[in-house]
């Protein structure tokens, strides 16, 4: 079983930042897929946050997240990065790592292979 491990959520006022991690394991990474991350709000569906590449610079996002999220990697401890910053109350959600082997399509849930048991984020107002 493939675990991905997560971490960084909290509890953060409106404007404020917070980081997330997601590590893969070494042996379940490959250089043609990547990494996403998701969320999901109490009541609402799952939904796209952020993808990366393990290779080449291209990044994705949803729209809301343009210009206050900046997902990055570090190839060499096989780790994502989730930059949030001027965090909003409708950024509250839990978050979900996911790592597809393939990167066919990197909006989309069923794109991905593996998930992570997903970590809380609280924005306050």
């Amino acid at each position: 079983q493939v675990q991905l491990v997560e971490s960084g959520g909290g509890l953060v006022q409106a404007g404020g930042s917070l980081r997330l991690s997601c590590a893969a394991p070494v042996r379940t990474v490959i250089i043609s897929g990547g990494m996403g991350w998701f969320r999901q709000a109490p009541g609402k569906e799952r939904e796209f946050v952020a993808a990366i590449r393990w290779s080449g610079s291209k990044t994705y996002y949803a729209d809301f997240v343009k210009g206050r999220f900046t997902i990055s990697r570090d190839n060499a401890k096989f780790t994502v990065y989730l930059q949030m910053n001027s965090l909003k109350p409708d950024d509250t959600a839990v978050y979900y790592c996911a790592m597809a082997l393939r990167f066919t399509e990197a909006t989309y849930a069923a794109g991905y292979d593996y998930w992570g048991q997903g970590t809380q984020v609280t924005v306050s107002s």
